[in-house]
């Protein structure tokens, strides 16, 4: 569905600031993320992964300990193929698991929908969701 206002409007990064940038980038690396591009060092380093459809996420080294426990964001969700096996292959790069896959029957409107989710949790407390309408 096009934005009707802003024209060309779509999604294209989440930002988030790292405690431990080398194990934060390696974890991403393991989810199959492909680096885009970086700049800046030490506690200015930064990088942006492409999530494989042209969506990325940009890590911020810096992160120190001022970082809450839930981390920066509620969650963020990632289209894909098969939840299982994502969900799978965040828990052997060292992600730790939240929620393992499920599906949801939905109540939602203009009609009901039923998804599949699963969510595991990164090193500086950053909620993952694995999502498929199915």
């Amino acid at each position: 569905m096009a934005n009707d206002m802003i024209k060309g409007m779509g999604f294209h990064h989440i930002g988030l600031k790292v405690a431990d940038f080398a194990k934060s980038r390696a974890m991403y690396h393991a989810l199959g993320m492909k680096e885009v591009c970086g700049w800046g060092e030490g506690e200015k380093e930064i990088v942006m992964f492409d999530l494989g459809d042209g969506g990325r996420i940009e890590l911020f080294a810096g992160g120190g300990d001022f970082l809450s426990k839930e981390g920066k964001w509620l969650h963020f969700a990632m289209k894909v193929d098969d939840v299982d096996a994502a969900y799978e292959t965040a828990l052997k790069a060292g992600f730790e698991p939240k929620t393992a896959p499920k599906v949801v029957p939905l109540q939602s409107w203009p009609n009901p929908i039923s998804i599949n989710i699963a969510f595991v949790v990164g090193p500086d407390g950053e909620e993952l969701e694995f999502f498929k309408e199915v």
